[in-house]
């Protein structure tokens, strides 16, 4: 069963039987190919109603994505490789909601750094002090 699940993250499988999948024609210009076949594929996920998530992974995607996960693909004619797509994009979204930030730890400048900003100061400065009218010697 383990080559049915998505691999979104370490420790994160989605069971494809979780996703639900509709596939319908494509709009837009490609003829009669595009009038007749069913290549556009929409992919849907239930937050909610998943097994695969943690409680406290649930509450993150709830809060960053929404209930429900939706992804439409259009663009190939193949609905094999529309779907292909589809699941990759898939696979993206969820893992960007359920990554965390790691908190920033507050650093000071070092003493090289400080330095050069002063350098580099006392270099501006100079150069518009350059810029200005000489003074009169009156």
């Amino acid at each position: 069963m383990a080559d049915d699940d998505l691999v979104v993250a370490r420790g994160v499988r989605i069971p494809r039987s979780e996703l639900s999948v509709r596939f319908s024609a494509s709009g837009g210009p490609g003829g009669q190919h595009a009038n007749k076949t069913a290549t556009r594929v929409e992919l849907l996920w239930d937050v909610e109603a998943s097994t695969a998530l943690l409680p406290v992974q649930r509450e993150r995607v709830l809060d960053r994505i929404g209930r429900v996960l939706r992804v439409v693909v259009d663009e190939e004619r193949s609905q094999l490789r529309n779907r292909a797509i589809a699941e990759e994009r898939f696979v993206g979204r969820l893992a960007a909601a359920l990554h965390v930030e790691r908190p920033r730890r507050a650093t000071k400048p070092s003493k090289g750094a400080k330095q050069r900003r002063l350098t580099s100061k006392k270099q501006r400065s100079e150069t518009k002090a350059n810029r200005r009218r000489p003074a009169s010697d009156s």
